[in-house]
């Protein structure tokens, strides 16, 4: 009777996740230590996507070419599997690659403002492919056949997908990503020369590793509940659940490396989030208007709207915000009596103008606006309120 094989010993994924950062460290300068911790755990979780009900995407992007985007990728092509690497593909062939049925891709797509940016359109099948793979059951719909054969076929689209580009990126993308600020390196920041011919065989033993490590975790994995940071609920807590899931499946250090990163890059998302026309109006009012007013006639609302520095009001395009677009955008939102918000009379001494009531607006902030200052500014000398 022979002995059996000896088996390999697991794993220790902490060590591991340990090891990829080290490897992105040797070439990469992220903004700041969460950046590390959310691209090596979003490096492991591409291993392990069908374990996840959604996955989310990452995104490098910089004011200014140089900043390390490219690289970021590179590196990342090395360590996830079956990478695809995209510049300005189109959605049909992206969905048929992940739907090809021979694995799914890991989709690198670089120069993603050429796609997005403010000379390329919308591309809206793009944008909603990429939407749609966000979750395990997204699926992509297009007619095929020929002629009145025609037949609705459905793609599947979910599949892990990184982005590099300059500026932003349209809205329902940014809010389904963990966003890396890439900066251009200092003169004191100092990385290694990235060789592929050398280097790429390097992150490729790492791949091999985390695949073996992936088939040990996926019983931890399967079904996990991460508890999320204190104010990490909704989308933030879809987009990080899979990567606090990684983090607690290896143990060690990354648990609390990962809650800090995920409290550290949400936040800094919020910051950087104006939200849509409409919400920045609503905050604007909110914060700079009618600070410590009750009501304000609409003449007074415009002219502090359009003084405002750092704000678009002044010229929207090519003209200031007006009395008529004002009642526009603000009746699309409701009072707290489930009626669209209107101007309403306000007595001033002996003249009655029309103007806009804080209590009408306060269901409206209350339910768009992010978190008021904590420190509110006082209502500017000589607008107190008049009855």
């Amino acid at each position: 009777m022979t002995d059996p094989a000896p088996t390999a010993p697991p794993i220790d994924g902490a060590a591991l996740l340990d090891e990829v950062e080290a490897f992105h460290r040797r070439f990469n300068v992220f903004p700041s230590e969460a950046a590390f911790v959310a691209v090596t755990l979003w490096d492991a979780h591409a291993h392990l996507l069908d374990c996840f009900d959604s996955t989310p995407r990452i995104a490098f992007l910089s004011p200014e070419p140089g900043s390390g985007k490219t690289r970021a990728l590179e590196i990342v092509e090395t360590l996830v599997p079956q990478p695809m690497t995209a510049v300005n593909a189109s959605a049909a062939a992206l969905f048929r690659s992940v739907s090809s049925g021979n694995g799914k891709p890991t989709i690198l797509f670089d120069e993603i403002d050429t796609v997005f940016g403010p000379k390329a359109g919308d591309n809206e099948e793009l944008r909603g492919f990429l939407n749609a793979g966000h979750r395990r059951t997204g699926v992509t719909y297009r007619c095929i056949g020929d002629g009145g054969q025609q037949t609705v076929q459905a793609f599947p689209s979910y599949c892990a997908v990184a982005v590099a580009g300059l500026g932003s990126l349209p809205d329902t993308i940014m809010s389904r990503a963990v966003v890396i600020r890439m900066r251009r390196r200092a003169r004191n920041e100092h990385v290694e020369p990235f060789r592929a011919r050398i280097h790429e065989a390097e992150g490729h033993k790492l791949r091999d590793r985390l695949v073996t490590w992936a088939e040990h975790a996926r019983g931890f994995v399967m079904g996990a509940w991460p508890d999320m940071p204190d104010g990490v609920s909704d989308r933030p807590a879809d987009v990080w659940e899979p990567l606090l899931a990684i983090a607690d499946a290896v143990g060690g250090h990354w648990p609390e490396r990962a809650r800090a990163a995920c409290v550290t890059l949400v936040t800094a998302s919020r910051a950087n989030d104006k939200g849509s026309i409409g919400v920045r109006l609503l905050t604007d009012l909110r914060d700079h208007v009618m600070v410590g007013i009750d009501r304000l006639p609409t003449v007074a609302i415009l002219d502090r709207l359009n003084a405002l520095d750092d704000a678009p009001w002044a010229d929207l395009q090519g003209k200031p915000l007006d009395n008529r677009r004002l009642s526009k955008m603000l009746a699309e939102y409701m009072t707290a009596d489930n009626e669209p918000i209107a101007s309403r009379n306000i007595k001033t001494g002996a003249s009655v103008l029309k103007g806009y009531y804080a209590a009408d607006l306060h269901d409206a902030w209350a339910r768009y606006c992010p978190p008021p200052p904590e420190s509110p500014l006082p209502p500017l000398p000589g607008t107190e309120n008049t009855v």
